[in-house]
């Protein structure tokens, strides 16, 4: 099965840290250092996955987050399985308000990346959010918001 992952920053180690991590002969990857410009990619080529950090040149992951969700309900474009990439713990709010599919604070391990990618993918397209703590016994709901990836 091939996969295509569009990954947004303006953080060239993090560009690094994915495609390597999740990089393999049936994986393409898309990368878009300005936020604004996620949206258009987004419709010239709907990827299975947006790793979205949480700042994306002069827009951040939350917006953007939002804006693909507002374009998906409104029929304007399809639906997109979004991992946020959060700076610190703090910004878990943030994932959760815009509707992100899971997400990972960096630093984060290959693996972690892995088993996120994995877990967001093996999910219908059209479930609520939702994703797996890997750190806790028992997931964290709160309002059909997601728990924590990683």
């Amino acid at each position: 099965m091939d996969v295509h992952i569009l990954v947004a920053t303006d953080a060239d180690y993090v560009v690094n840290d994915v495609t390597n991590a999740l990089g393999a002969p049936d994986v393409s990857f898309t990368i878009v250092r300005e936020g604004r410009e996620v949206t258009r990619v987004v419709a010239e080529r709907t990827p299975d996955l947006a790793i979205l950090d949480l700042q994306v040149g002069s827009k951040g992951g939350m917006a953007i987050t939002m804006d693909l969700r507002l374009d998906a309900s409104s029929g304007n474009a399809p639906d997109v399985k979004v991992l946020m990439l959060l700076d610190r713990e703090a910004d878990v709010h943030l994932a959760r308000r815009s509707a992100a599919n899971a997400w990972l604070v960096k630093p984060f391990d290959p693996l972690a990346l892995k088993r996120a990618v994995r877990d967001v993918l093996a999910e219908p397209v059209e479930a609520l959010p939702e994703s797996v703590d890997d750190t806790a016994d028992e997931a964290e709901t709160v309002e059909e918001e997601a728990p924590v990836a990683g």
